[in-house]
């Protein structure tokens, strides 16, 4: 059903969960995307967004090792960079800043989670 949704995005996955990581990357690669990391780190994030790929989206782990991943969801917003964020937490936590940014629970649903990066990139894409 998501084959090709994405095709040849670059989507960055930060996550510190490893197999979960390793889970949504593989999906994200099965539907044409080229996976940016995954970052496992604050630290991980920062390096690939430095990185001369231009990111079309990006996953991002509310939590990752009890830091909030804000600082990386603040610098995608500045860039224009639609992301999602996922959580094992409820979506209320989330700053008022990011309240109409999409927000999927653990375990998150990957064939919703990629259409909706996909119409994310469609409406960057238009403006």
């Amino acid at each position: 059903m998501t084959d090709g949704v994405l095709q040849g995005r670059h989507v960055l996955v930060v996550e510190d969960e490893f197999m979960l990581a390793e889970d949504m990357s593989q999906q994200l690669v099965d539907a044409g995307a080229v996976v940016i990391g995954p970052a496992q780190s604050l630290e991980r994030a920062f390096e690939l967004m430095a990185m001369p790929d231009v990111l079309d989206a990006a996953v991002l782990d509310v939590n990752l090792h009890g830091k909030s991943v804000y600082a990386v969801a603040d610098m995608l917003l500045e860039r224009h960079v639609p992301f999602v964020f996922t959580t094992g937490y409820d979506a209320s936590t989330l700053p008022e800043r990011f309240r109409s940014t999409s927000c999927y629970s653990k375990p998150v649903d990957m064939p919703q989670l990629m259409l909706t990066l996909q119409t994310a990139i469609e409406a960057v894409a238009r403006a």
